[in-house]
């Protein structure tokens, strides 16, 4: 034999709605965790990833627009994360000048 538990409707809409949201919680905690680890490149990569060449990239590194993480006594890496917000952050589009 089964038990019945009879509970208003607006409280049973209540619960659903918590469960709701603890299983997009879950979701959510579950992809945060399965996402690759984001890459890092050396400044060579980078430059070449960003368009830019080596001495205008660590120029932004020094000038604070991109935050590069020490690979050794010499190179700087860079996230790719970083470099590829870099862009829509700083990036400003040439005017084309329409010929006469």
């Amino acid at each position: 034999m089964q038990a019945v538990i009879i509970i208003p409707e607006t409280e049973w809409r209540a619960h659903l709605a918590r469960l709701d949201k603890l299983e997009q919680a879950e979701a959510a905690r579950t992809m945060a965790t399965t996402a690759k680890p984001d890459q890092v490149l050396t400044t060579a990569q980078a430059a070449a990833y960003l368009g830019l060449s080596v001495s205008a990239l660590l120029r932004a590194r020094r000038a604070g627009r991109l935050q590069g993480v020490r690979l050794n006594e010499k190179d700087w890496g860079f996230h790719q994360s970083v470099l590829d917000a870099y862009p829509r952050r700083y990036y400003r589009p040439t005017l084309q000048v329409a010929a006469a």
